[in-house]
């Protein structure tokens, strides 16, 4: 019974990192989506969603999701309206964050893949 409790442990923190992983890509895509939008409103800053170390320590927890404080503003230095939004690093963080969602997504579709086919 010890190896079974073991598995499932594992197999608890494994669904908590790739939910989390989902969860922080997804708001990593909503903030970049808001940076391209603001483009051109003075003064706005735009945000950036790290949230590695969030997934890390949600599966160690055994934790899912994460919580909206993993986003910040970005340090990057601003135009002369005050504006720091740069399309060349949105557009690079989209595609890098699109890739990394379709990663995590197709984990999770084989992860409950493996449990269709044991139930079968």
């Amino acid at each position: 019974m010890t190896a079974h409790v073991s598995v499932a442990g594992a197999a608890s923190v494994t669904g908590a990192a790739l939910l989390s992983a989902v969860s922080g890509l997804g708001a990593r895509n909503r903030a970049i989506a808001d940076n391209i939008s603001n483009i051109q409103t003075p003064g706005f800053q735009s945000r950036r969603v790290a949230f590695e170390d969030a997934v890390a320590d949600a599966a160690g927890k055994g934790r899912r999701g994460l919580t909206e404080s993993t986003s910040s503003l970005s340090l990057e230095p601003t135009r002369l309206d005050g504006n720091n939004v740069n399309l060349d690093t949105e557009t690079l963080q989209s595609i890098d964050t699109g890739l990394r969602y379709q990663l995590a997504l197709r984990a999770v579709d084989d992860r409950f893949g493996m449990v269709r086919a044991a139930i079968r």
